[in-house]
């Protein structure tokens, strides 16, 4: 058949199947033989048909096996979950609300002036705890809104807000806070810093355990005492001092949402008032605060229109070492004593210190009579001008004017003032630089009274003052408490620098005049004649001398004492120690200069008191209050 053979498989009527054998198989390769194409399409055909069997079988079989699997991976998983939550469950009961840190329980103690103003503070730790009675409503509220919205009605910890900061972490966006206020409160008070997974699950367990057994204003109360906000105030007492100069409880609004704010990034935001860039972006932050509050009701929108961004104190502050230290050192002590404990647990305590201190005046004080150096080689040349003739022969000092010093000479000078018939020290000039010379020549010091002395001369005294007149060098305190009793018609006051002492709000001390009869009224009435000149003249000026090495002046009335001692020295040179020396001709001048200046500052803070109008139950009968102690 034109070369090609058919071939039936059985000839005619045969069931074979047909294959053509004109050198081309079906499927086969062209060229190729009959029996190789035969055998390569049954093969690939077999072998596609068995696939497809086994692909068969195996789908039918997971049909049939789908349900078992599931049901067992079901059971796994829930076996697991028990677990987890079986050991979550015990992790839970067995964890237990560790103390706060020793560190975290340390306060420092904060001494403020006769008014209340910021005097200064002892201890290892800024911070001061109060009860959250004494944090307003609104200052709450906007640490909330800054840290934790949900914080009222969490349960510790918060999902939505981990899984918040990991986005922000993993897409770059701006830091966010993970943690609960709670869970910052067991961070910083109960737990170490570390980063771990161990240390975050076991935060985790302590926030809720603390949440379900705590109220929510008392981890508020932790969690204020203790988170810190920079400028090293930990805790919002201290970071209202420092940074506004007031106590948490006279917080505005305002001042409130600017101490929240900080506590984001509270390193940074510390600089806050010096710095123009880090302060434009807490303001950015304080109206984010601000609008959370509005919006949640914690505010009107009335407040929220009228809030302006508070004025921060300049950041970093001056030396703290100053003469103010000198007033802290007095308190301290007699704060301790009064208290029956030691300085060291006084300035670990968290006490308020309130003195009896004028800083106002004090502050004058400084500026008017600050040690210096004044230079002399061999006698002065030219005249005096007029003014400080005048000066020098109303101090006393017209002989003092010729003398002739050589070398370099410090002058020191020591100012006390103190209420007549009370005893509250108003200023303590103990020196100019506490970090230079920690002792107190106004407290401490003892300077050559010579003539100041004489008005008590043949004068029968009572304790305390019995051996006064037999003192040669007696402290700048102590003269100062003598003339107060003449003032006050011989009623000595024990000097006292501490009004009073609390705790956490509560009030631990309160001070009262301490007072005895030490002269008669008629020596008293004699020393006011000496001085006075005239019995109702006033105030009274007493002006007194040990040669040409110490200089005194004394200035009162029935309200105020003020005593100005000077004295000289050449300084200490390497293993050369310090030596007397005469004071300079301007001596008489720098004395009537601090007297009238601290005088005139103090007699007018007295606020328009009308000392005639008190009674002071201290003083005897007839004799009006002491215009400063009424404050």
């Amino acid at each position: 058949m034109n070369g090609a053979d058919v071939d039936t498989g059985g000839g005619i009527g045969g069931t074979g199947v047909a294959v053509i054998a004109d050198g081309h198989d079906r499927g086969g390769s062209p060229g190729r033989g009959p029996g190789r194409g035969r055998h390569g399409a049954g093969g690939r055909g077999r072998l596609m048909a068995g696939l497809r069997r086994r692909l068969v079988k195996r789908r039918i079989r997971i049909r049939r096996t789908r349900g078992r699997r599931l049901r067992r991976a079901l059971v796994v998983l829930l076996a697991l979950l028990a677990n987890l939550v079986g050991a979550a469950v015990v992790a839970y009961h067995l964890t237990k609300i560790p103390e706060p840190h020793p560190e975290t329980a340390m306060q420092s103690t904060v001494f403020v002036d006769d008014r209340g103003d910021y005097l200064g503070r002892r201890g290892p730790v800024d911070r001061q705890e109060i009860p959250l009675s004494q944090v307003p409503r609104h200052v709450q509220e906007a640490v909330i809104a800054a840290e934790n919205r949900s914080f009222r009605t969490d349960t510790g910890v918060s999902p939505r807000a981990i899984a918040r900061a990991a986005w922000a972490t993993v897409s770059g966006g701006d830091r966010q806070g993970g943690s609960t206020i709670t869970q910052q409160y067991v961070k910083n008070a109960l737990l170490s810093p570390e980063q771990t997974l161990s240390r975050k699950a076991r935060e985790a367990l302590i926030s809720i355990k603390l949440d379900r057994t705590r109220s929510k204003d008392e981890i508020l109360q932790g969690y204020l005492n203790t988170v810190y906000f920079g400028r090293g105030a930990a805790g919002i007492q201290s970071a209202a001092r420092n940074y506004f100069g007031v106590d948490a409880k006279d917080l505005t609004v305002s001042q409130g949402a600017a101490l929240a704010s900080v506590i984001n990034i509270p390193s940074y935001y510390e600089k806050a008032g010096s710095d123009p860039k880090v302060t434009a972006k807490l303001v950015d932050r304080w109206e984010w605060v601000l609008d959370a509050m509005a919006h949640s009701g914690a505010i009107t929108s009335a407040q929220r229109a009228g809030a302006r961004f508070p004025a921060f104190r300049f950041y970093p502050p001056g030396d703290t070492d100053g003469q103010r230290q000198y007033l802290i050192d007095a308190a301290a002590s007699e704060a301790a004593d009064r208290l029956g404990i030691t300085e060291d647990q006084l300035a670990r305590g968290g006490y308020t210190v309130r003195t009896t201190f004028d800083l106002t005046a004090q502050d004058a004080t400084a500026e008017l009579a600050a040690d210096g150096t004044e230079k002399k080689t061999g006698e002065k040349t030219g005249e005096k001008t007029a003014e400080e003739k005048a000066a020098d022969a109303k101090a006393g000092g017209k002989k003092r004017a010729e003398v002739k010093t050589t070398g370099d000479v410090r002058v020191h000078t020591a100012v006390v003032a103190l209420v007549p018939g009370d005893g509250a020290v108003r200023v303590l000039y103990g020196g100019a630089d506490y970090a230079s010379q920690p002792f107190n020549d106004a407290r401490d010091g003892a300077v050559e009274a010579g003539t100041a002395l004489q008005p008590f001369s043949g004068m029968k005294l009572l304790a305390p003052l019995t051996d006064l007149t037999r003192t040669a060098a007696p402290t700048p305190l102590r003269l100062a408490s003598a003339y107060a009793t003449a003032a006050a018609h011989g009623v000595y006051a024990t000097p006292y620098t501490v009004a009073k002492i609390t705790r956490a709000g509560r009030t631990l001390y309160e001070a009262h005049p301490r007072t005895r009869t030490a002269m008669t009224r008629a020596d008293a009435g004699m020393v006011a004649k000496l001085l006075y000149g005239r019995l109702d003249a006033a105030p009274a000026t007493r002006t007194g001398a040990a040669g040409l090495r110490t200089l005194w002046q004394t200035t009162y009335d029935e309200h105020l004492t003020l005593t100005v001692a000077l004295f000289a020295e050449h300084p200490a040179k390497g293993k050369k120690a310090a030596l007397p020396a005469p004071l300079p001709y301007t001596a008489g001048s720098r004395s009537l200069s601090v007297s009238e200046g601290v005088w005139s500052k103090i007699v007018g803070t007295a606020e328009g008191h009308d000392p005639a109008a008190e009674p002071n139950p201290g003083l005897p009968t007839g004799q009006t209050k002491p215009i400063l102690a009424t404050r």
